[in-house]
């Protein structure tokens, strides 16, 4: 299942049935788990904890030392979840001591080719990023997330849950969940109706969030007058009220 000429290095620790293409690369501090694919010419540096059932196609580099100019060669972590599927020529950087010396990325997730996950950026589950999107560093990624292709986001910003940034934008604020944002900077149009309904979301759910997102965006409400106005009137709802709370760059608007 190792090709003859992959390197692995003799610290690492590989799951049963994993399977490292021609020429790929698999430094020291590095966990792989079952039935993981490594195809070729992959390049995976450590420390870095890799889970079941992953795919990281070729000219994929994982695990490498950031591009943050604080960083000096400090033993920061990545860890990445199950299931992924990690496309071409995407590059995923471990963390910085300046947050948790960890980037992590959850399970399920589609990473198209050319993604960037910088530094110390946190990513749920189910997210999709499409071809060339890149998130700089200390970013969150809430899950079922989708960044749409050449969507880029700006250090430290949140994207919430179940949200969609469109093709091409610009996003220098927090995008509140559910919400779908797009241009340069990224502005809110809307709220992601048709993934909510794939994901299971009730009407009366989906009824409250439209009703949120007019107090927010449509009633030239304030954040804060926004917030009073809008009923905790579900487990939805008060996530979306929490995010916005919590938000560390201000939503967008």
């Amino acid at each position: 299942m190792i090709h003859e000429s992959a390197i692995v290095s003799p610290s690492a620790k590989l799951g049963k049935n994993v399977s490292i293409g021609p020429w790929s690369y698999i430094g020291d501090d590095v966990v792989i788990g079952d039935n993981t694919v490594i195809h070729s010419h992959v390049v995976v540096k450590g420390p870095s904890i890799i889970g079941k059932n992953n795919q990281i196609f070729q000219f994929s580099s994982v695990g490498e030392d950031c591009q943050d100019k604080k960083y000096n060669g400090e033993p920061t972590r990545l860890e990445i979840g199950d299931n992924n599927i990690i496309r071409e020529n995407v590059t995923i950087h471990r963390g910085t001591i300046q947050d948790q010396s960890l980037t992590k990325i959850g399970s399920n997730n589609l990473l198209m080719a050319y993604v960037h996950i910088a530094h110390d950026c946190m990513v749920g589950d189910n997210t999709i990023f499409a071809n060339n999107a890149s998130i700089a560093g200390h970013v969150h990624v809430g899950d079922w997330a989708i960044l749409g292709g050449m969507v880029g986001v700006h250090q430290f910003c949140h994207i919430g849950a179940h949200s969609f940034c469109g093709l091409n934008s610009m996003v220098v604020k927090d995008v509140p969940p559910y919400v779908l944002a797009s241009g340069q900077s990224a502005k809110p149009h809307g709220i992601n109706s048709e993934g909510l309904k794939r994901r299971g979301f009730s009407s009366e759910d989906i009824l409250a969030i439209k009703r949120a997102y007019k107090e927010l965006y449509r009633k030239g409400n304030s954040v804060d007058e926004a917030l009073a106005n809008i009923p905790d009137a579900s487990e939805a709802i008060t996530a979306l009220k929490q995010f916005i709370i919590d938000s560390p760059r201000g939503i967008i608007r």
